[in-house]
């Protein structure tokens, strides 16, 4: 063999190994063995991780945190897919993820809502204070005593300095929040609602407290009929522009402890008590506090009432929510045999 010949098969011989090399160190690449890919883990992860992305963090801080919290192996993995999608939006909140996730995995997980831990409250229209505190542990888990305690100085919200406790200024509505939220949290987010709505409905700071007694009274009084609201508010408006007293059941039975239909049966002398300060029956002027918690509508209601002459109201039909006004206690008592006669007729429609 020629010199020439020997020189060529050399060089071929050593390219031939160089491609080999540089196949391996491709597949090597190829498999995360070698270069960045290393720095992640592969597949979907094992375990379970509760992760938290808090009001105001952004991408490098979630990407640390993933590390931190054995989710991503590597800042750089995780990190580097945000700089090719710059349009992504994390929302607050706790998420279900796992243990070892690839990059990839771990903000497919944080982008899908199902992943997102949520506890979720529902306060209805109407409800009074110890049963929002009731519902509020039951539905989140928070002890009830920790609600008892929170709401205890209720100077701690903002709140009219006549209150005396939160009753009426829990908003009712469906409350949605993180796992570890406390009870002081959760107070100031239904008692922040409640101001809100104040606002929205153009009642001023020092008229608050009227409205909201008034409005808890409307609550409990009015049926399903929207437009009731308006015109029991008038009632109440008319009576008390002329001195007459209130002459609401439901703020009695709330003085003499009794809820929902249990008041329909209420005694004479419970009526009659006059040691009862929620008595509108007997003492003048709106009660002490509000007897509920009232929504935007009963809210809305006791600012602005319907137009009318009425004095008196009464529902004839407890299925229907049928109600009928009265300019006179003549036309009252007539509605009222009306009411019993539907009691006598329907013994068992409100056992």
């Amino acid at each position: 063999m020629n010199k020439s010949k020997k020189i060529f098969v050399v060089v071929g011989s050593f390219l031939a190994l160089f491609a080999l090399v540089g196949a391996v160190i491709g597949g090597l690449f190829a498999a995360g063995i070698l270069g960045s890919q290393q720095d992640d883990y592969t597949g979907s992860g094992q375990g379970e991780v509760l992760f938290t992305i808090s009001e105001g963090e952004y991408g490098d801080a979630i990407a640390t945190n993933l590390v931190e919290a054995g989710v991503t192996k590597s800042f750089d993995a995780f990190y580097s897919l945000l700089l090719e999608q710059p349009e992504i939006v994390f929302i607050p909140g706790v998420y279900k993820l796992k243990k070892e996730m690839s990059a990839q995995s771990a903000l497919d997980a944080l982008q899908d809502p199902a992943n997102r831990v949520e506890l979720k409250a529902t306060i209805p229209e109407g409800t009074t204070l110890k049963n929002v505190y009731k519902i509020l542990s039951e539905e989140l888990g928070i002890p009830l005593a920790d609600f008892e305690s929170a709401g205890a100085t209720p100077s701690n919200f903002n709140v009219p300095a006549e209150a005396t406790n939160l009753e009426g200024f829990l908003f009712p509505a469906t409350y949605t929040f993180s796992p570890g939220v406390t009870a002081d949290t959760v107070l100031h987010t239904l008692v922040d609602k409640a101001i809100a709505t104040l606002d929205e409905v153009g009642v001023p700071v020092e008229e608050r407290w009227d409205v909201i007694r008034l409005a808890s009274i409307i609550q409990r009084e009015s049926g399903p009929i929207e437009g009731d609201a308006y015109k029991v508010s008038r009632v109440f408006h008319n009576r008390l522009d002329i001195g007459e007293v209130l002459g609401s059941d439901v703020t009695t039975c709330y003085g003499a402890g009794l809820t929902g239909i249990a008041c329909l049966d209420i005694t004479q002398a419970a009526l009659d008590d006059t040691t009862n300060p929620y008595n509108t029956r007997v003492l003048p002027g709106l009660p002490i506090g509000p007897i509920s918690n009232p929504g935007a509508l009963a809210i809305d209601a006791a600012y602005r009432p319907a137009d009318g002459p009425w004095l008196f109201f009464v529902t004839v039909n407890l299925t229907t929510g049928e109600t009928v006004f009265s300019e006179t206690s003549a036309e009252h008592d007539v509605a009222v045999e009306q009411y019993l006669q539907w009691r006598r007729d329907n013994p068992n429609a409100v056992k």
